[in-house]
């Protein structure tokens, strides 16, 4: 299994990946900066794409959309949202500006 970046960081990166790529990114919520999960959530011209953080099957750190395979209308992903972080007051939701719904940092999807 590999190491795993405290939480905060990992947001502080991805957030200045992002601005780099030109595709800006804020974070909507703050949770733990140790040990919390992140969701990020990707709004783009033909609605919304939530990633999840997960594992692969060799441990591996990796992204599931968690609001589907296809984009849904922004009111289901921020509900999609709030319904996760009623259940994990620990997780960060971090939001991008993507057109094209794919994550301005380096993400493996499963």
């Amino acid at each position: 299994m590999e190491p795993r970046l405290k939480a905060g960081l990992w947001a502080r990166a991805a957030l200045r990946m992002a601005d780099l790529s030109g595709r800006p990114g804020m974070v909507l919520r703050k949770g733990d900066e140790d040990a919390g999960g992140i969701l990020c959530l990707l709004r783009g011209r033909h609605g919304c794409v939530v990633l999840a953080q997960t594992r692969d099957a060799e441990g591996r750190p990796a992204w599931q959309r968690g609001s589907g395979p296809d984009p849904i209308p922004e009111p289901d992903a921020e509900a999609y949202v709030a319904r996760q972080t009623a259940r994990d007051p620990d997780l960060w939701v971090i939001e991008f500006d993507t057109p094209d719904l794919q994550p301005p940092f380096e993400a493996r999807l499963v």
